[in-house]
């Protein structure tokens, strides 16, 4: 097999042209693609919006064309890469993208939008980046990368075959997505919106059906005072509306944990963080966690038998529940939180607990099915890195 050419991507793209939106057209609109508007996991523009000329961010400056290909020159390990898509043809974007137009005659664009999300490419970005707290390349770095260059129909074959691979785990995540919403789907066909309670539930206040309510406290010291392991100190981070995020968990030690013997978190216990800018975000704790405690901005609900914990936590996430809840957040006096009394005295509904276990039997089948399909997309994002290292060796 012989060795594939290689060439640095400077030599294979053509100028893009800038402008100055406030200047060149005060009296117009564009469409502006900020770095935010890139969903990483999709790689494509998501978030495109619509600006005064006048209102320009000082970063709106790339006039950008169809197939042009943005690669985020900030935190590469991210991988925030797009290929510009047909309605999106003029639009300007950010200084923070390096704008990669391929010369048609030498590179094909589906052929570069795949490298630039290879394995390769992204490792060597990151590395080159400079900045501690906020790594970056510049366009000069991403220029003078190299690729593999084979001949155009090869490219093409190439783009055609990831295409295809890459089509299938879409249509995985498409389905995922789609299961993350079936929970509360199941939920108000089963019981109906609590904000009308059309099916006449019996209506509660949580504090009279809990075992217990109370939120803990941060170590002295901080978070210098963590460990590196121990016993798990859960954050308003790790909550999540229906899942746990296990990165980002801290660790305190047997002396610490001791401070914090009310707030013991047991297995099903529903967390509900209650205060700052995740405040009403309801998650039940799993049991490979134990043993945990939490912190000041998270609030253990232990229901009593009242209670199926699957029931109560999904209730808690129903859309007309959660903004009851921030509507109380929100009235706090310095800022957003939501004080034990104001748990205690929350009413909920309460249908018969038989009614309750079924429901948290269908969610226990949807969540098995969920994770089954996410290890099968892992396996998918496996075999597709294979394929593109391959494919860019000339194997394929």
């Amino acid at each position: 097999m012989s060795a594939v050419p290689h060439a640095t991507i400077g030599e294979l793209v053509e100028p893009v042209t800038s402008w100055v939106p406030e200047r060149d057209d005060p009296d117009s609109a564009f469409t502006y693609i900020d770095l935010s508007a890139v969903d990483q996991d999709a790689k494509a523009i998501t978030g495109a919006r619509q600006l005064a000329c006048v209102d320009a961010p000082s970063r709106a400056r790339q006039l950008i064309r169809t197939d042009d290909v943005l690669v985020s020159t900030v935190r590469p390990n991210l991988n925030a890469v797009a290929r510009v898509p047909q309605k999106l043809d003029g639009a300007t974007a950010s200084t923070g993208f390096c704008v990669v137009r391929p010369r048609p005659e030498r590179l094909d664009g589906g052929y570069l939008f795949h490298w630039v999300r290879s394995p390769r490419f992204v490792s060597d970005m990151a590395r080159l980046a400079t900045g501690a707290s906020y790594p970056a390349v510049s366009d000069r770095i991403v220029f003078d990368s190299k690729l593999p260059l084979p001949p155009l129909p090869e490219q093409r074959r190439i783009a055609e075959i990831l295409d295809k691979a890459d089509a299938l785990r879409a249509k995985r995540r498409a389905a995922l997505t789609q299961l993350d919403t079936l929970t509360q789907s199941i939920f108000l066909d089963m019981f109906g919106d609590p904000a009308t309670n059309a099916k006449r539930w019996p209506q509660v206040p949580i504090g009279d059906h809990a075992i217990k309510i109370g939120s803990g406290a941060t170590p002295r010291g901080g978070e210098e005072a963590y460990k590196a392991a121990g016993i798990k100190l859960i954050r308003s981070m790790n909550v999540r509306d229906g899942a746990f995020l296990r990165d980002g968990l801290a660790f305190i030690d047997n002396e610490q944990a001791a401070q914090l013997e009310g707030v013991v978190v047991k297995a099903d216990d529903v967390l509900l963080n209650i205060t700052g800018a995740s405040v009403a975000r309801v998650c039940r704790a799993p049991a490979d966690v134990l043993p945990a405690r939490v912190n000041q901005h998270v609030a253990i609900i232990r229901p009593t038998s009242a209670f199926n914990p699957c029931f109560l936590e999904q209730c808690l996430l129903s859309p007309a529940v959660k903004e009851r809840l921030l509507k109380i957040a929100r009235a706090g006096a310095t800022r957003e939180a939501i004080t034990k009394s104001a748990i205690e005295q929350f009413r909920v509904i309460r249908p018969p607990r038989e009614m309750q276990n079924l429901f948290a039997a269908r969610v226990a089948a949807s969540e098995s099915i969920h994770r089954h399909m996410r290890t099968w997309l892992g396996e998918m994002d496996s075999l597709f890195a294979s394929l593109q290292h391959r494919a860019f060796r000339g194997e394929l």
